[in-house]
């Protein structure tokens, strides 16, 4: 069976979209028109979300608190006929690594773990949170059981629904170093718990080094990284890399560019073998990641075309 295509919907409402989103109907039914099969959703303002994770829903963009929102939302996705790849959970106001108490943390992942019960979502990403500066104000021992320990509670919520917990790793947040990968993933030691793999990160973190903390931990090449990671990968995320970061307000590196396909480097045709090799995904769907890209919407029917051309030749 071939590979099912979406793409991340927070490519239209971060970054350059903030202030003028793409709305997600509008999101959806072009992507049903450029012949995708799902969306992954960007869980948090405007698009779909379980709530303001602070307050009151009252004025927060795309909240949908009710399980009766939830059922029309889940109704209008089969009518435009795309399913859900996965959610990126909005837990970015938590804390987790700056605090002993992730009880807040905690809670606010079960809310989303709900919201994706409620909506047949069977993946939920996560990330440290904090950035990786971080390690220069807690020491790597404490950082570590911090965030194992409360991702071992949010895997096994997510277990109780069926779903997976799926860890991105990039260069913007704490623990981006190929070896952090494997202790991470080594210290939580759940089985629905892995690696979320995005080419254009795995580029950044083994290759580029960039944002390491204390030292730059490299390979020549991305594909040294994933052979490390054989058997923990359990979600993919497919586009190019320049080897740059985007950049934040105050012209720093943040996380990784993500240009469209062809304005990179990559060869696609070294990574697919053993990225392909390496994963243990549970589910067929193939994800595009333009986030920050500032011509995201534009650049989406080309990447589509090329993805489509991946799945010709690695999806079977």
């Amino acid at each position: 069976m071939s590979k099912r295509t979406s793409i991340g919907s927070w490519a239209y409402t971060i970054g350059p979209y903030g202030k003028n989103p793409v709305d997600f109907p509008t999101v959806c039914t072009t992507l049903k028109k450029l012949g995708f099969d799902g969306v992954e959703l960007g869980g948090f303002p405007p698009h779909p979300n379980p709530g303001n994770p602070n307050a009151a829903n009252d004025a927060w963009p795309g909240a949908m608190p009710e399980k009766s929102q939830r059922a029309e939302l889940k109704a209008q996705m089969k009518e435009w006929g795309l399913g859900f790849s996965g959610i990126a959970a909005n837990l970015w106001g938590e804390k987790l690594i700056n605090t002993d108490d992730q009880t807040k943390y905690i809670a606010e992942f079960r809310k989303n773990s709900e919201f994706c019960a409620d909506l047949g979502i069977q993946g939920l990403r996560v990330d440290c949170v904090q950035p990786p500066t971080i390690h220069r104000e807690i020491d790597y021992a404490t950082a570590l059981k911090r965030v194992s320990e409360t991702w071992k509670t949010c895997c096994d919520i997510a277990a109780g629904a069926g779903q997976y917990v799926t860890w991105e790793v990039e260069p913007g947040f704490a623990f981006n170093k190929p070896s952090d990968a494997i202790r991470v993933h080594d210290a939580v030691n759940k089985p629905n718990f892995g690696i979320q793999y995005d080419t254009c990160h795995g580029q950044m973190v083994a290759v580029v080094g960039a944002r390491h903390e204390g030292g730059k931990e490299t390979y020549p090449s991305q594909v040294d990284y994933i052979r490390m990671l054989d058997g923990r990968i359990n979600h993919i995320h497919l586009i190019d890399s320049d080897n740059t970061c985007h950049k934040d307000a105050n012209g720093q590196d943040e996380t990784s560019s993500h240009p469209p396909f062809g304005k990179g480097l990559l060869n696609f045709d070294e990574i697919m073998p053993p990225l392909l090799k390496a994963a243990r995904v549970p589910h067929d769907w193939w994800t595009i990641d333009l986030c920050f890209w500032p011509d995201a919407w534009a650049a989406t029917e080309t990447c589509k075309k090329y993805l489509d051309g991946l799945v010709a030749r690695y999806g079977a």
